[in-house]
């Protein structure tokens, strides 16, 4: 089954975060003291994989501590309510006992929280008893005398007291109530519940504070294992040792020391094997697992019994330093990788939610990418992932549909005490303030110069409206079969002939082919001059749009055809008859052969109910109407050519 929607409640910061939907990832992202964290406490309290439960005295919100009676009437405070969507298998479990139809409903809610019997979490889900009951009858092969006793009974309680009252049961009659008192209760609801209770996900939790110890003392952690004190980074070791296949009680009393130093090995090699498919930051590190007694100058505990020290390896330095020393970033990553090996290999977790909180807090912003591919690549397949940030790095731009926004809503009241409404959850980034939305800001800044990285082949133009128009005609020219933009160019705006130096200086040297097409007017023929002069582009990638139009100055507009731009022009401001542009005023305001310079002209003549031009509304025009390029008249033929022309001429210099 699918975690699909979470609500919390009455916990720390969260008065009620409202309902949000879960999918197979989803990335919470809001600023410190949010209430993220608080968040993820919640849900893994409703079915923890590891110990955990929920603390009333800490847990519920201090500012109501004294209110709980008041704010809560039937004495329980709902924290988690949970919402999911069964799949095929969880229904044929059930059919599998209960015969077909006797759940009525995919998707149902589960809730819990303080002062719950026995911590208990309610189901919310349909099922029918009476249709259960009947399959159970039907499959002990009761005939028509043995059912009497069961005439007009649609409920287990009720079939196992009609049945137990009978001072005489048929063999048939007695294996139906021992089927039915195998069942909580002897209802036939909860007994299906049961079932999908024991095939529900637990929620597996870590965090970036929680590192695996580089040293051990085998005998204080076995000591520390039966006072129940075992250290967070203590525990990690052990997933790791059980990951490896061994035990501490296997340590303790090992004969061999050799044979177990080569099963920890071979178990650190497969998660060194793995860290460095998703580590690019360095790859010449080895894990290298050294154990031997304690010796007497060494501090305590490691100065006597058994000792373990996990250690890593630089091939090129040729030096091993403690794991406690390598960098933070590093370490965390590992004992990370060394838990989610053993959760795969622990039954009940193999399905498990994986909550992070703040994942890869101390890595390079290179490395926390790292860490987003292997979330993808290797959790995703088998686990919901559900994990919080405030790194722009960690951001999934490829997916935002899965991010949450997390902000601690303070409404400011104007001589009044600020209104106190606590964490909030909304996926609306819109409503939320600046702080709260830079990570956002920075991860969409950084996919942006991203993409000025990866473009092998990148074509700089002025503005986004030339994109478009690029765009539009590329596809038109495609539909007939003829020669468009190549995929392998990047088309980048660059903001002008001004911002052209500094970007090919910035990414030049990064190996890609830059090629320009710019605008041209009288003022800037000196600057294009310069920009070949300093040799900053290959020779012959420079072009303007003069190049292609036989005109001394020019803008992609002069591409078109005079009649054809004036038609997207008057749909794209939808100007009526009286101020219609006509290519008659258009050749008659201005004296400059720029298209739309002379247009310019024409609108600072319309009355004040015309919207203002501007180069991205026909643009954008042409983009939502690409229908106006499929007739063959001259204006439309002779602009394709034109912008043929000009594709032909910057394929060829694909690298």
């Amino acid at each position: 089954m699918k975690l699909i929607k979470v609500r919390v409640q009455n916990y720390r910061s969260i008065e009620d975060s409202g309902e949000f939907e879960i999918g197979d990832l989803t990335c919470l992202v809001g600023k410190n003291e949010a209430g993220k964290t608080a968040l993820l406490s919640a849900i893994r309290g409703f079915r923890p994989s590891q110990d955990f439960e929920f603390d009333e005295t800490i847990d519920y919100p201090r500012r109501f501590s004294t209110k709980f009676d008041d704010r809560h009437h039937d004495g329980t405070a709902e924290v988690i309510r949970t919402w999911w969507r069964l799949e095929k298998a969880d229904i044929e479990a059930v059919e599998k006992h209960f015969g077909p139809g006797v759940i009525n409903t995919d998707v149902f809610d589960a809730h819990m929280g303080f002062r719950y019997d026995g911590d208990k979490r309610i189901w919310n889900i349909g099922t029918d008893s009476e249709k259960a009951l009947a399959y159970l009858v039907t499959k002990n092969s009761l005939d028509a005398t043995e059912r009497n006793v069961l005439n007009g009974i649609k409920d287990g309680p009720s079939a196992d007291k009609a049945l137990s009252s009978l001072s005489e049961r048929t063999p048939k009659q007695e294996s139906l109530l021992q089927e039915i008192k195998k069942c909580r209760g002897s209802r036939l609801d909860l007994a299906i519940i049961d079932i999908l209770a024991a095939r529900q996900p637990k929620f597996f939790f870590t965090s970036h504070f929680e590192r695996m110890s580089g040293m051990v003392a085998i005998q204080k952690l076995q000591q520390d294992k039966e006072n129940n004190t075992v250290s967070i980074g203590d525990k990690i070791f052990l997933d790791f040792l059980e990951y490896a296949g061994t035990t501490l009680e296997e340590l303790l009393n090992a004969d061999r020391r050799e044979a177990l130093k080569a099963t920890c090995e071979a178990a650190s090699n497969e998660i060194t094997e793995e860290i460095f498919q998703f580590w690019s930051q360095n790859n010449a590190l080895e894990v290298v697992i050294e154990i031997d007694t304690g010796k007497p100058k060494d501090p305590p505990p490691f100065n006597t019994g058994m000792v373990a020290d996990i250690r890593i390896r630089n091939t090129n330095h040729k030096a091993t330093l403690p794991l406690s020393e390598r960098s933070a970033g590093f370490v965390w990553f590992f004992s990370f990788l060394a838990q989610f090996k053993q959760l795969k290999k622990t039954p009940g977790n193999r399905n498990a939610v994986v909550l992070l909180d703040e994942p890869g807090l101390t890595l390079h912003g290179k490395a926390q990418g790292d860490l987003l591919r292997y979330i993808v690549e290797r959790l995703l397949p088998d686990h919901q992932v559900i994990f919080t940030t405030h790194s722009p790095f960690m951001v999934p731009m490829d997916r935002l549909a899965d991010v949450r926004i997390v902000e601690d809503v303070i409404v400011e009241q104007k001589g009044k005490r600020p209104e106190i409404k606590g964490t909030k959850v909304r996926s609306d980034v819109l409503e939320v303030d600046g702080d709260t939305l830079f990570p956002l800001q920075g991860a969409l800044g950084y996919e942006v110069t991203q993409s000025l990285f990866i473009g092998t082949n990148t074509w700089l133009v002025e503005g986004p409206s030339d994109i478009l128009y690029l765009q539009v005609l590329s596809q038109a020219l495609i539909k007939r079969k003829r020669e468009g933009i190549d995929k392998k160019w990047t088309l980048c705006p660059s903001g002008g002939i001004d911002k052209i130096a500094p970007f090919v200086r910035l990414f030049g040297g990064n190996g890609i082919n830059v090629v320009v097409l710019s605008d041209i007017a009288n003022g800037d023929k000196t600057k294009i001059e310069n920009l070949k002069r300093a040799n900053i582009l290959k020779a012959g990638h420079f072009y303007t749009c003069a190049d292609f139009t036989d005109q001394s100055e020019s803008d992609v507009e002069d591409l078109f055809e005079p009649e054809l731009f004036i038609k997207m022009l008057n749909n794209a401001y939808a100007l009526p008859k009286l101020n219609a542009i006509t290519l008659k005023a258009l050749k008659e305001v201005d004296s400059t052969p720029r298209l739309v310079k002379r247009v310019e002209e024409l609108f600072k003549l319309m009355p004040p109910s015309i919207s203002e031009f501007d180069h991205f509304g026909t643009a954008r025009w042409l983009l939502e109407n690409p229908s106006i390029l499929d007739s063959d008249s001259p204006s439309v033929n002779a602009t394709l050519d034109r912008f043929e022309k000009l594709f032909k001429t910057f394929n060829a210099l694909i690298r």
